[in-house]
């Protein structure tokens, strides 16, 4: 399984080219993948630097004949005409998708700028079994609003283990059990850097047995410094620095095969990650 995870800035370029196109072309340059998760997709939002005033969750999955698209846009609006502007994440999937779910994330009060978060889910077949593949984008600009959205992913994760190990009465219709998983992916842009003790929150156990997440990169190259991901171009917000991950349960993190930082492309602010995972 080959994913690629990418805060695509809705397609604008170091180079000031919007072109959402550029950011599949490439991502079909890194890995003929089977998962891409994107985060900073925007619909209507002309106002946004390059100007992506048409419905970029449309165009993309129209680029991706053969892939499942699942999107989710935690701030949306009707501007003043009465055209929906959505902005948010969205996950492309060439494996068969037995259940798709939207997660809105905690939005506590900061006076610091700030907007509506969420984590997008899909469980995809791959290989032998179902894994829980999701990606989010986490609150920028302040620590207690990030605290709060890792802790409610934790949460989600755990109730996801637990409604598996849960016998549960099945019903027709709309009360039909479609499956679910335990082994899980979860990448995005966290907005928080290697040492950042929340992001190290992400990967603490437990106390109910669902299996802890794991670093990717952590995996597979120790105490390696990761990649920088974020400001390699433009300094102006922060020096570069990596704020972009993938993170695997426990017990998929054996079938770790690499991990990559593709540091040279500049079509986006952030760099994509690619993940290759053996799960057959």
């Amino acid at each position: 399984m080959k994913l690629i995870t990418w805060n695509i800035q809705w397609g604008l370029g170091a180079d000031g080219i919007m072109d959402p196109a550029r950011i599949v072309a490439h991502a079909r340059e890194m890995a003929d993948f089977d998962v891409l998760c994107l985060q900073e997709v925007a619909a209507n939002f002309p106002e946004l630097a390059g100007g992506p005033g048409h419905d970029q969750f449309a165009l993309i999955a129209g680029l991706l004949p053969g892939y499942r698209a699942v999107a989710f846009a935690p701030l949306e609006f009707d501007d003043a005409q009465g055209r929906p502007k959505r902005f948010g994440n969205a996950l492309f999937s060439r494996l068969p998708v037995a259940q798709a779910l939207r997660h809105t994330l905690p939005w506590g009060a900061a006076a610091t700028r700030n907007m509506p978060r969420g984590l997008v889910e899909a469980v995809v077949h791959a290989g032998g079994a179902p894994v829980r593949v999701m990606t989010t984008h986490l609150e920028y600009s302040h620590p207690a609003l990030r605290q709060a959205q890792v802790e409610a992913i934790r949460e989600l994760h755990r109730a996801a283990c637990a409604r598996e190990a849960t016998p549960r009465e099945d019903g027709p219709g709309t009360y039909v059990r479609r499956p679910g998983a335990v082994s899980a992916i979860l990448c995005g842009d966290f907005n928080m850097r290697p040492e950042d003790l929340t992001l190290h929150r992400l990967a603490e156990p437990f106390g109910d047995g669902a299996p802890r997440f794991v670093d990717a990169w952590r995996a597979l190259n120790g105490d390696a410094p990761h990649p920088d991901s974020a400001c390699i171009v433009d300094q102006s917000f922060a020096p570069p620095h990596c704020c972009d991950y993938v993170f695997v349960t426990e017990d998929i993190a054996p079938r770790l095969r690499r991990v990559v930082y593709d540091v040279d492309t500049r079509v986006s602010d952030h760099q994509p990650v690619l993940v290759e995972l053996d799960l057959s």
